[in-house]
């Protein structure tokens, strides 16, 4: 049995920061990722040479981005890697600085998210001499419309119940700051535009730019540094799956967020049940319903009618998706999952203003990539402090 280094030697979120997710600028991805890690040491009240080691998750930007970007906040010869896993770079910047925290290899380890995009999106899997048999006819967002077809012919959806999704994420992100879309929609403007099938366009992701960084540290560092434990929240488990072999029919990235979840909520000691807060991967209105039911929130065909209800709401039994997820957060791709655990964080300290879930203790971070993979974190709130 693999060790839960995890539980060995707790690892905390001791600092957050954010830039803006926006449309694409001027901005170099410097300025983006520094305003988010000078942001995230303010956050944790500490300089960037207590920092030991340097994770940056990014899709876009090509190769040598992080020593350019980080030694203007000094040049201290520290280790930097660079991570990309899709939409899931983020999320595994964060994964892997947990890692080297837990492992005891550093005390104080940064994870970065930052990206700009480019025109079009660069996809390995198009160039591994493989023929693939839908010759790429099929783009994501009609994809994902025949997916929101399917689950609503076999459980009796409408699509004004899948859009209520955008209308309550739409309704969070117009609170928070940091999103790209900040304008609360109602029901006749999500349904406006249609691209594919049900899928209209407040229904898909926005892609921009921005970056959101994380400073996690031990709980040797939290003393020694002389940092503020009731502010540190404790990433309880860290999973990441790729894609296996599936039967039929079966939905890819729903089976594979079940899997790594399910991990998860073993490593952290938790169910579905004590979430109280979650960020998912919402690029498309029906992803969040399939991945609520993934991830045990509610039995299969059951989240449509959660969201309508308003149990997904802030302030109802969970609240999903409270940044405005990606419908309206935004997903600037390497950032989007490490912005999520910023958010996550941010409930879980009890700092999010308007957007506040009451009494949040214990809240997941969940993001699928291309390949497929899937990143899952698992973070509480410990009592007592």
């Amino acid at each position: 049995m693999v060790s839960n280094l995890l539980a060995d030697r707790p690892v905390y979120v001791v600092g957050i920061g954010l830039h803006p997710y926006q449309r694409r600028s001027d901005t170099t991805y410097v300025a983006l990722g520094l305003t988010a890690v000078r942001a995230a040491l303010a956050d944790a009240g500490v300089s960037w040479p207590d920092v030991e080691t340097a994770y940056t998750g990014t899709a876009l930007l090509g190769m040598g981005a992080s020593r350019i970007m980080l030694s203007r906040l000094g040049s201290t010869g520290i280790p930097m890697t660079q991570v990309e896993n899709a939409s899931a770079s983020g999320s595994t910047a964060v994964a892997q600085a947990c890692l080297d925290v837990a492992s005891g290899h550093t005390d104080v380890a940064l994870a970065l998210g930052v990206d700009k995009p480019r025109k079009g999106l660069p996809m390995a899997p198009g160039e591994a001499g493989i023929e693939n048999l839908e010759g790429g006819t099929i783009v994501p967002f009609t994809h994902f419309a025949l997916l929101a077809s399917e689950y609503m012919a076999v459980h009796g959806v409408t699509d004004e119940q899948v859009a209520r999704v955008a209308i309550k994420n739409h309704r969070n992100g117009a609170h928070n700051p940091f999103a790209q879309r900040r304008k609360e929609r109602s029901l006749d403007e999500i349904l406006a535009e249609p691209i594919s099938g049900a899928m209209t366009r407040l229904q898909c992701c926005p892609v921009g730019e921005g970056a959101a960084a994380l400073i996690v540290a031990s709980g040797e560092a939290i003393d020694r540094l002389g940092l503020d434990r009731s502010r540190a929240i404790r990433v309880l488990s860290s999973s990441t799956r790729s894609e296996r072999l599936y039967g039929p029919g079966v939905g890819v990235d729903a089976a594979l967020t079940a899997e790594t979840a399910g991990l998860a909520f073993d490593e952290a000691g938790v169910e579905p049940s004590d979430i109280d807060v979650l960020e998912v991967h919402d690029a498309f209105s029906i992803e969040e319903l399939l991945y609520a039911e993934a991830l045990g929130l509610c039995g299969p065909g059951e989240a449509a009618a959660l969201v309508e209800s308003g149990e997904f709401d802030i302030g109802g039994r969970c609240a999903l998706s409270p940044s405005g997820g990606l419908l309206a957060m935004g997903h600037p791709i390497g950032p989007t999952g490490a912005g999520q655990v910023v958010e996550i964080t941010r409930q879980l300290r009890g700092e999010a203003g308007v957007r506040q879930q009451p009494g949040a203790r214990t809240g997941l971070a969940h993001m699928v990539g291309v390949g497929a993979v899937c990143v899952v974190h698992v973070l509480q709130r410990e009592t007592g402090v």
